[in-house]
């Protein structure tokens, strides 16, 4: 049947609706920071996202993206880790009390590099130049991560730590502790499991969510910060010689 004028009107407006429909319905409500000096990468990355249904907002540097992160509360930031001024480094290690999820951007393609933004509390990291569909896909795993953890019911006690999976908030001795995202979702994994002996590569499967490519030492890198976190209740986290770790109250 031939297709009149009229029809295919129509039918491309049908086609837009349904992408757009499909569009909004990816990342809905969600904000994320994009943290770079570098304008062409900053409006690629936008376009990407905004494509994806991602609301988007900017900073070109450390300083202005931790005053901004502190007034709009975006649900994960990108950070950039070679900015003049305040380094990503610097930024990423003052973000971490925000409780937002960091995604660090790094040209630097070292295991010691992606190590140091780990340990300070970033989420994930990806190298550049990278495709634009995997960076879209490491945030939607972060995100989900996050949403995973966050729709937990109960809270969870064990000995004098309580965790709040809903408002994502933690508890010694009744005051109230700061940890990172990974951080607390490594507390939660131990929590929800305890007295099971975990792998490593357990862990980043459990609490990355994806399979890292990287060096299972920054497993330990969590571990070792969780602990000073945990102050005198360390010792809960128990090395498992040669396996990995798990989670005891201790008597």
């Amino acid at each position: 049947m031939k297709m009149t004028e009229n029809n295919v009107t129509i039918y491309i407006q049908v086609c837009f609706i349904i992408s757009l429909i499909s569009i909004l319905r990816a990342g809905v409500n969600m904000k994320i920071l994009i943290v770079d000096d570098e304008p062409a990468i900053v409006d690629l990355i936008k376009l990407n996202l905004e494509l994806e249904g991602f609301e988007t907002i900017t900073s070109s540097d450390g300083f202005d993206a931790i005053r901004t992160a502190n007034s709009e509360k975006p649900d994960l930031i990108l950070l950039d880790i070679m900015m003049p001024g305040m380094t990503g480094f610097e930024a990423c290690k003052t973000l971490q009390s925000l409780n937002i999820p960091i995604i660090l951007l790094t040209a630097k393609d070292s295991i010691q590099d992606k190590l140091k933004g780990l340990e300070l509390g970033a989420d994930d990291y990806i190298t550049k130049p990278f495709d634009s569909r995997e960076l879209i896909a490491r945030i939607k795993t972060v995100l989900r991560r996050i949403d995973k953890f966050s729709t937990k019911e109960d809270a969870i006690t064990a000995g004098p730590i309580y965790v709040n999976p809903i408002e994502r908030k933690t508890h010694i001795d009744d005051i109230e502790v700061f940890l990172t995202p990974k951080e607390f979702d490594l507390l939660l994994l131990f929590l929800e499991n305890q007295k099971k002996v975990f792998s490593r590569e357990n862990i980043l499967e459990s609490v990355w969510g994806y399979e890292y490519m990287g060096d299972s030492r920054t497993v330990d890198m969590h571990i070792q910060r969780l602990r000073r976190k945990l102050g005198d209740y360390s010792c809960f986290i128990k090395t498992v010689f040669t396996i990995g770790y798990k989670f005891e109250v201790s008597a």
